[in-house]
């Protein structure tokens, strides 16, 4: 583990203001309820003030317009949450797998690992597979062939890259299967979590481009573009040809449906269903609340009812 670290040698690599003692000694990250000594955490929400006046850490990061509310030695900065996150790395390995290929690992001859590359146990590589320097396969990640990834890649246990979509054609009551010729495109610094499936592209490549982050379990369908920097929540849906843009982000249980358009800076919430495209920037929900059972069967029995409502006042108006 590096460090230990003082308050103003992190300040020095990470930027951000020094309040109280710059000699605090620190050794690791914390929480607020559970971090000790030489441990540093951070605050970023009023209704937490109670829990930072209890906290013991040794030191605290926080925004300019809370930092009167301790006294503890604290490092002032304008996005507390994501310099916590730069503090924890300066401690804490990224990648946990040291690089190499595990001998229970199945390379095809034909794929080309870039330098320092770590391939876990289990994993399969198949032909022609490109894989950038300083990518990780944790345990049992499956590349299918003619995918590629670039630099820094992540990727967790049981994740599926390349598998075949869903392609198939109707012809007099059974189903014709369409050749999954595409491959899969995968940009720099992606973070790709456990048991997410990304299919191959049916004619052309599915592309999730450069710093983008899916969580576990998310389903990415043929074809599908994802655009730089935008994040997916765990068991999120998308189905084959949806284009979604640059810093978007989608909640947890979010469904996308297919050959849709989503622009850049498009925020959609949790279990929210999404039917047509997204054409202006802003977040978009659709989620009826959750209440007692028979509450719910009236209200949705009266939401049925709006259309028949709203048609009688155009008639009698």
């Amino acid at each position: 583990m590096p460090g230990p670290f003082t308050l103003g040698q992190i300040a020095s690599r990470l930027g951000g203001r020094v309040a109280g003692d710059p000699q605090t000694l620190i050794r690791q990250v914390g929480s607020l309820e559970h971090a000790g000594a030489g441990e540093i955490t951070f605050f970023n929400s009023k209704r937490l003030q109670a829990k930072l006046g209890e906290t013991r850490a040794a030191a605290v990061i926080l925004a300019p317009d809370s930092e009167k509310l301790t006294k503890l030695p604290r490092i002032v900065a304008d996005n507390p949450y994501a310099y916590f996150a730069r503090v924890s790395q300066l401690f804490n390995s990224v990648v946990t797998q040291a690089p190499g290929v595990h001998p229970s690992a199945v390379v095809s001859a034909t794929a080309k690992l870039g330098n320092n590359v770590s391939v876990g146990a289990g994993c399969v590589i198949g032909d022609d597979v490109v894989i950038g320097d300083d990518c990780c396969l944790y345990p049992r990640v499956v590349i299918y062939p003619k995918c590629s990834l670039g630099k820094r890649v992540v990727i967790h246990a049981g994740a599926v890259i390349g598998a075949d979509g869903f392609g198939i054609a109707p012809e007099e009551g059974r189903w014709v299967k369409i050749p999954q010729i595409g491959g899969v495109s995968i940009g720099d610094d992606v973070e790709i979590g456990a048991n997410t499936t990304i299919d191959r592209g049916a004619l052309d490549d599915t592309v999730i481009e450069e710093g983008v982050k899916l969580d576990n379990q998310v389903q990415v369908g043929h074809n599908v573009r994802i655009g730089a920097h935008s994040a997916v929540a765990g068991c999120v849906g998308i189905a084959g040809s949806a284009d979604i843009g640059r810093h978007c982000t989608l909640g947890g249980a979010a469904m996308i449906h297919g050959h849709i358009r989503i622009v850049d800076h498009v925020h959609v919430s949790a279990g929210t269903l999404i039917s047509r495209s997204l054409l202006k920037p802003g977040t978009y929900t659709g989620i009826y609340p959750f209440e007692e059972h028979e509450a719910w069967k009236r209200n949705a029995a009266s939401l049925r009812r709006l259309s028949k409502v709203k048609s009688k006042g155009k008639k009698d108006g």
